[in-house]
């Protein structure tokens, strides 16, 4: 079998070595760093709160900023997971964590949370995380208007609720801060875009009180909550790390070490970006010719051949 359609590897006449089946020459995989990225204590005294905070990337980039000092608020829906999570960082860190149930979606159940973030870590959050979402596989055709609407309620009116919420109390309060939506690599086709609509305009509108606003799009990181809704055959996964140039998926903790750094001070002047996070991913499926880097290098030997054979071209 060849590898395009119209490549010259198809024509019946093209050496046998060119005509095999294509296989990739051995990957090297990356490796991430083992050790913080960041100095203990450079976010003692600042208040976070994460939402969807008590399982997978939430969790795993609360426990970073917890690690580093930060006092931290988790949200979510299942009060049950949250106190659990809560109870776990806090044992791992020694830094108050408080566990805040939340429907992001109501907007007045955010600013109860809120009122008890204030009350029990001292102040309004300056570090906020929109990471709720709603996630499931499913063609649109199979989608009723309930189950869109509430992936569109979470994803987006959840994210305009807890960020103007807080907001509003930093402004009141003459207090900067930074905020980082979490959405994905293919944002472009699917609600997460206004999500990063949002991020920007209110970069360009509130940068003037001190506040920052930037998105991180992951690629595919492995949690139980996410991949048991959007991969529950385990069958993505092997291939998704066949499209990846990284030969890996992503880990939390590479996802936590980035969060931190565009929530903290070090990334004072990255305002209003959308940082993709795949491992090479999207520019590997969307490439052209990326397909080539199959070829092995006999089989470059024998195309070679041919390409140099065609004359007048």
């Amino acid at each position: 079998s060849a590898l395009i359609s119209h490549d010259p590897l198809s024509s019946p006449s093209a050496p046998t070595v060119a005509r095999a089946v294509l296989s990739p020459p051995p990957l090297v995989v990356t490796q991430r760093a083992s050790q913080p990225a960041f100095p203990p204590g450079c976010l003692d005294g600042r208040v976070a709160l994460v939402t969807g905070g008590g399982t997978g990337l939430g969790k795993g980039l609360a426990t970073a900023l917890s690690r580093l000092g930060a006092s931290v608020a988790i949200s979510g829906r299942k009060p049950g997971p949250l106190d659990s999570a809560a109870k776990e960082i806090n044992q791992a860190t020694g830094k108050p964590v408080a566990a805040l149930p939340c429907d992001v979606r109501d907007a007045n159940a955010v600013e109860a949370a809120l009122d008890n973030c204030e009350k029990q870590l001292g102040g309004p959050p300056s570090l906020v995380v929109n990471n709720a979402a709603g996630n499931f596989v499913s063609p649109t055709e199979r989608l009723s208007a309930n189950a869109f609407r509430t992936v569109v309620d979470i994803v987006l009116l959840g994210t305009a609720n807890v960020t103007m919420a807080t907001a509003k109390r930093l402004i009141k309060a003459q207090q900067g801060g930074s905020f980082l939506s979490v959405t994905t690599v293919y944002a472009e086709t699917g609600s997460p875009l206004a999500k990063e609509a949002m991020t920007k305009s209110l970069a360009a509108e509130w940068g003037r009180y001190g506040l920052r606003f930037n998105c991180i799009a992951p690629g595919p990181i492995q949690t139980k909550g996410a991949f048991s809704r959007l991969d529950p055959t385990g069958e993505f996964i092997a291939h998704a790390v066949k499209r990846i140039p990284a030969g890996r998926l992503g880990e939390i903790e590479e996802f936590s070490n980035l969060g931190v750094y565009l929530l903290s001070d070090y990334a004072s002047w990255i305002n209003g970006s959308v940082i993709r996070f795949d491992g090479g991913e999207i520019c590997s499926v969307s490439g052209e010719f990326s397909p080539l880097l199959r070829i092995t290098g006999e089989q470059w030997d024998a195309m070679e051949k041919m390409i140099r054979s065609v004359k007048g071209s």
